[in-house]
């Protein structure tokens, strides 16, 4: 009798020693997004609600970001690992602190081109980048597409512009108000804003960066030094887990929303979905991102991407393209196959 419970005894122990080291091994990492939980943040809930991050040996906690240069911000100070942002908004942060300790990397690119469009109502007469001439503008301050505009402006020849600056939630609405001529912003998030202010579709005018001379790259993920220095396996391992998921919602958009859904119980189905099909059509599975391939980059073409930052943006110093970049950490090129025809 003895003898059978100091057998129970030591199974119990060593099933807690088991579990104890399996626990051990297991990373946390913490992640932020650029923006609320909306369809395209479906490409990171869905691989955590399928378990591939558990299953990589990691314990990855998600949070919604308000901007991209907040996430930004708040991987180099240490508050998270890992993080969703626009990469013209790394690119900022590196030249305008040369000598911050943890400035981010960016390791995978997500969206490879820019979302930012510039829309305007179609009875506003804007119909091309030259009607935009001496018109009035607005964006929040912080917005990308307003931070770029003076590539797309240079490209478009268009000058005299004046800028309105407001919060998000205000800038479809004093679109439809007459308050302003046309906005700046993603596409698949103000058109789809301004049908939920009652704007048909077909009563917009969109002028797409990527369509007007502009090729910039798009959000991507970055990490902090920190990482990179001590725990370079939990990159490798993060981006794999990401990419077999982003393939499932690839492959099946509108059952990826309901990953979403469990994580904000009040986002619209229909119209999240619509969102993440815009995303996936115009910035994640373009025609660009399948002649680079997902997740890369071309190597001319980000530093074509770091001048025009440092001209636009006004930069302190140059941004260097190879600072911002690490390409290192991507999976095999056979995990990243996953983008399919148009």
């Amino acid at each position: 009798m003895q003898k059978r419970h100091f057998l129970q005894a030591t199974a119990f122990a060593v099933a807690a020693l088991v579990s104890s080291v399996a626990s051990a091994q297991t990373t946390p990492l913490k992640f932020q997004l650029d923006w609320r939980f909306e369809g395209p943040s479906a490409l990171f809930l869905t691989p955590a609600a399928k378990g591939y991050f558990k299953d990589a040996k990691l314990d990855v906690t998600i949070d919604a970001g308000n901007g991209s240069g907040g996430t930004v911000t708040r991987v180099a100070s240490g508050a998270y690992d890992i993080g969703f942002a626009d990469l013209a908004a790394l690119m900022e942060f590196h030249a305008n602190n040369p000598d911050a300790p943890n400035k981010p990397v960016a390791v995978m690119m997500v969206y490879n081109d820019t979302p930012a469009s510039v829309m305007a109502l179609k009875k506003t007469g804007i119909k091309t980048p030259a009607d935009l001439n001496g018109k009035k503008l607005g964006a929040p301050v912080f917005d990308a597409g307003r931070r770029a505009f003076p590539i797309f402006a240079k490209a478009n020849n268009v000058t005299g512009v004046q800028w309105t600056a407001m919060d998000p939630p205000l800038r479809e609405t004093m679109l439809v108000r007459g308050d302003v001529d046309a906005i700046t912003g993603f596409t698949f998030t103000s058109l789809l804003n301004l049908e939920a202010r009652g704007v048909k579709a077909e009563d917009v005018t969109v002028l797409p960066y990527p369509d007007y001379g502009v090729k910039l790259y798009g959000n991507a993920i970055i990490v902090s030094q920190k990482l990179m220095k001590e725990n370079p396996a939990a990159i490798k391992a993060f981006l794999s887990a990401f990419a077999k998921g982003a393939k499932d919602v690839l492959a099946n958009p509108t059952a990826a929303i309901a990953d979403v859904k469990a994580r904000d119980g009040i986002v619209n189905v229909e119209l999240e979905t619509r969102r993440l099909k815009l995303a996936i059509d115009t910035v994640i599975n373009s025609a660009n991102a399948r002649a680079e391939g997902f997740g890369q980059i071309n190597g001319p073409r980000l530093s074509l991407m770091a001048s025009q930052v440092s001209d636009a943006f006004a930069t302190k110093t140059r941004v260097n393209p190879d600072a911002v970049w690490n390409g290192s950490f991507l999976p095999a090129k056979a995990e990243l196959a996953i983008l399919g025809k148009k």
